[in-house]
């Protein structure tokens, strides 16, 4: 079962690059992540980690095929949290990320709103390619890998199922 620890590995790698990118992008570059650049990270390293556990199994198990089922879930709600991220962006629809005040905000809490750093909008686009946003590109990514794990998982239970 070769290919299937060569998923494993290519899914470890995408989620090291993903991490990596994005960290180097932070603590490098000093482009401050909003709160959905930040949840757009999670499943990459969910995925790792089930990539991980994936390679700790022998490779006649059963777990195997759910495992890469989870990490096609998990880049499917990436894919769903980074085009919500890019409606953000796009102003197609309003967020409370997106920096603005809410209509009902007392005069205390506008007080302690001033007193704390304030959290980047998530509207406000740090970087882009081709005038394309990071959001953008992670949706594609995303649902690609996540069309790719379903593939993948379904091909080694087949090959279970014939044994």
């Amino acid at each position: 079962m070769l290919s299937q620890r060569l998923f494993a590995v290519f899914i470890l790698i995408v989620a090291l690059i993903s991490l990596s990118a994005s960290l180097t992008a932070e603590y490098l570059f000093d482009k401050e992540p909003c709160v959905l650049c930040l949840y757009q990270r999670v499943p990459f390293l969910v995925t790792g980690l089930f990539a991980i556990t994936t390679l700790c199994l022998k490779p006649s198990s059963k777990l195997i095929p759910m495992i890469f089922m989870f990490c096609a879930l998990s880049y499917l709600v990436g894919s769903g949290i980074a085009t919500y991220h890019v409606g953000v962006e796009k102003l197609w629809w309003s967020s409370e990320c997106s920096g603005s005040l809410s209509q009902n905000t007392t005069l205390e809490q506008l007080r302690a709103s001033l007193l704390q750093k304030a959290d980047k909008p998530c509207n406000d686009v740090n970087w882009t390619l081709f005038g394309i946003s990071m959001a953008t590109y992670n949706v594609f990514f995303s649902s690609v890998l996540g069309f790719t794990s379903i593939i993948a998982s379904m091909q080694i239970l087949k090959k279970l199922k014939e044994r």
